[in-house]
């Protein structure tokens, strides 16, 4: 085994038998991709039931809400030791473990002192661990803050796997960005990647908020011009839904939006000098043993 400049978070094989274990790569992306197709179900089947109950829109997910967490937290595992090989799990469980909980303060320290859905410090890790170690990374920081945030402020709800898959979204989709992932220098950090970073950050302080909202709008009953009723065509669904979204959630989404651009603006270029450092540390190559190239 042999240092690499960090070209490769995950080890490269080079024989059939390390060819094996990189097979737990594909089988982590598989499982993303399988949860969220199962995320997207679960917000859009509701808009696909012939009746609801929009009496209690607290209770309206109790029932499948359970079901759901637990799915998606045994999928946030598989997708875990599905990547790291035995001579990287320690170091990706440990440096995951502690960014997740520092994620857990800093949300404990928001949901004390800040008005609850507005502002949080959560999404700027969530976001630059996605774009500097990948996708799946990205995703298990984001669900695994919003479930051990959860757990240890008992903030534990219907809402709670809904929370998870969005946070995990962003910090999925963060390593679709131009200049994601590995850098030949990890010091050197444009200005032009934290100017994209931050806009990521604004655009999804409102997609955050517009997808969570789902999962309670349609069991949301009152004025007809804001609220959705089985039987709703679609284009008459969304004109309802951005009325809501108006009137209810864009003010407490651009708080949520200027925070996360105006931290990454702020603290995004260090962090991300930081971050990318430990990726070139972690980063190795698998040199084939004398046997295994004869043969």
């Amino acid at each position: 085994m042999v240092e690499t400049d960090g070209a490769a978070f995950w080890p490269r094989a080079v024989t059939a038998g390390q060819a094996a274990r990189a097979g737990g790569s594909r089988l982590g992306r598989l499982t993303l991709a399988l949860v969220t197709l199962v995320g997207i179900i679960a917000f859009v089947a509701p808009f696909l039931a012939p009746a609801l109950s929009q009496a209690d829109t607290t209770n309206a997910r109790l029932g499948d809400s359970p079901l759901i967490t637990l799915a998606l937290s045994g999928a946030c595992l598989v997708v875990l030791f599905a990547n790291v090989g035995p001579a990287l799990s320690s170091r990706a469980v440990a440096l995951l473990g502690v960014l997740v909980a520092i994620n857990v303060v800093l949300r404990a320290f928001d949901l004390s002192f800040f008005p609850p859905g507005e502002f949080s410090p959560v999404f700027l890790s969530i976001g630059l661990v996605g774009y500097v170690f990948g996708g799946q990374m990205g995703f298990l920081m984001g669900a695994l803050t919003m479930l051990s945030s959860a757990l240890f402020t008992g903030g534990v709800g219907p809402w709670l796997p809904f929370q998870m898959f969005a946070a995990g979204w962003m910090g999925m989709t963060a390593a679709l960005l131009p200049g994601a992932g590995p850098s030949r220098d990890a010091q050197h950090v444009s200005r032009g990647e934290v100017v994209r970073l931050a806009i990521f950050g604004l655009a999804w302080g409102f997609l955050y908020g517009v997808i969570l909202n789902l999962y309670f709008w349609p069991f949301l009953a009152g004025n007809a011009d804001i609220s959705w009723s089985p039987g709703t065509a679609l284009t008459d669904g969304v004109r309802r839904y951005l009325a809501f979204y108006a009137v209810q959630s864009a003010g407490p989404d651009l708080v949520r939006a200027l925070g996360n651009a105006g931290l990454m603006l702020a603290l995004g270029a260090p962090l991300l000098r930081i971050f990318r450092r430990f990726r070139a540390r972690f980063s190795y190559a698998m040199i084939a043993a004398p046997s295994e190239r004869s043969g």
